[in-house]
């Protein structure tokens, strides 16, 4: 069977997303596709709308055939590390392809950034590093370098997020040697950041905003999510009691930092250059997790760096645990969310050749990475309905969803 792998979110899958299905599956002729997806909280530091159980129900009732968790090791991390999770684990799945979407949308200029990176690493990593000195964030401090090696100014403008998703992808796939081949779709009518829902095909972001501000599922977002995901949304927010946000986690953040001493807070994973203390004198005057990061982003220290940082210190994610995590070159296990029935058939197919144990149930695995898998289930289900609260956790120990 040919598989072809997506790296995912689907927060919350919408008809963008099916598109890139559709693409992904006709260019890649796959007869199996393969999300890996993020569990509750995702690369960008946020908490899923609805967790990860209902969001790979929803793939699948749109049309993928296997559902695979990304480590949150992995999952809440810069777009390197994060490529390197979702790609290592398509690996061990023995995929054909990866299919991303992008704003360039065509592979051979990434892979032509991609040699041109090489050639030219040197120059880059001496920018990367005089950038960072001078007090700029990694993003930016990234996108100067690359600027000055020639890459910004070429057909892919690693200023577009989906286009530094995808290069990483091809990096990560040049770099640890993975046998699959990179192909990429073109994202269609909207920016990944675009705030307000403009089209059918809207952003993430932009649907998020219309739910969260509504708290009801809205007759311009019901044209951004297909039938399946609108009911899915609604069940999610009758049992759980809410839409995620951090908003939704304000408290308990603020109660973790007025209770830890400076030198905990310094062993957090993400805290660097005296972070600590701005966290702490921060904390007791915030009345708003909007108004708390506002307090605290700087030049360096951007939103989504810090969003990351509050998952870490949310879960205890200490420094020594997540590092060396980070630095295998493979994964342990690989955890089945969601399948159907040609899922189910690829990895009966593939199941002599994956080498590492298909986990359908958390208790049956007990790996660094799936401790700290169920640490963030913990937290996340924390601010739900309370009678509920028990029912959500123990979706860790029930088999997957089958469609």
């Amino acid at each position: 069977m040919n598989a072809c792998g997506l790296i995912v979110e689907y927060n919350p899958f919408h008809f963008g997303h099916l598109y890139h299905l559709q693409q992904s599956r006709k260019k890649s002729a796959a007869d199996c596709v393969v999300a890996v997806m993020s569990g509750n909280f995702l690369q960008r530091g946020e908490p899923a709308i609805i967790d990860k159980f209902q969001r790979a129900k929803a793939a699948i009732l749109c049309g993928v055939d296997l559902v695979i968790e990304l480590p949150s090791v992995f999952a809440v991390q810069n777009s390197d590390l994060f490529a390197k999770g979702a790609l290592l684990t398509l690996e061990e799945l023995k995929v054909d392809s990866v299919c991303f979407g992008s704003e360039h949308g065509e592979i051979d200029t990434f892979l032509q950034a991609y040699n041109r990176f090489t050639q030219h690493r040197e120059k880059y990593d001496q920018i990367l590093k005089r950038s960072l000195t001078e007090g700029y964030s990694f993003p930016e401090a990234s996108r100067s370098a690359y600027q000055a090696i020639g890459l910004n100014s070429g057909s892919v403008d690693l200023s577009k997020p989906n286009n530094i998703l995808g290069y990483s992808y091809v990096k990560a796939i040049k770099e640890y040697g993975l046998s699959m081949k990179a192909l990429s779709i073109k994202r269609v009518h909207n920016d990944y950041h675009e705030p307000e829902i403009n089209h059918s095909i809207a952003s993430a972001t932009s649907i998020r905003n219309e739910l969260h501000k509504h708290e009801h599922i809205t007759d311009i977002a019901k044209e951004t999510l297909p039938d399946p995901v609108q009911q899915i949304l609604m069940e999610y927010k009758q049992e759980a009691g809410l839409w995620h946000n951090w908003q939704d986690y304000f408290d308990l953040l603020q109660y973790r930092i007025l209770t830890m001493q400076v030198e905990e807070i310094r062993e957090i994973h993400g805290v660097e250059e005296g972070l600590e203390y701005r966290l702490k004198e921060t904390a007791a005057k915030a009345d708003s997790f909007i108004n708390w990061m506002t307090a605290l982003k700087t030049k360096r220290y951007t939103w989504t760096r810090l969003q990351r940082i509050f998952v870490h210190l949310l879960l205890n994610n200490q420094k020594q645990t997540i590092q060396p995590l980070l630095n295998k070159d493979h994964m342990p296990h690989l955890r089945i969310l969601a399948m159907n029935k040609t899922g189910r058939a690829y990895v009966n197919h593939k199941r002599k050749v994956i080498g590492v144990p298909l986990v359908s149930q958390l208790k049956k695995q007990k790996s660094p990475l799936a401790l700290i898998d169920e640490k963030a289930s913990n937290a996340y289900y924390s601010v739900t309905n309370h009678d509920k609260r028990s029912k959500l956790r123990r979706q860790e120990l029930t088999f997957p969803y089958m469609g």
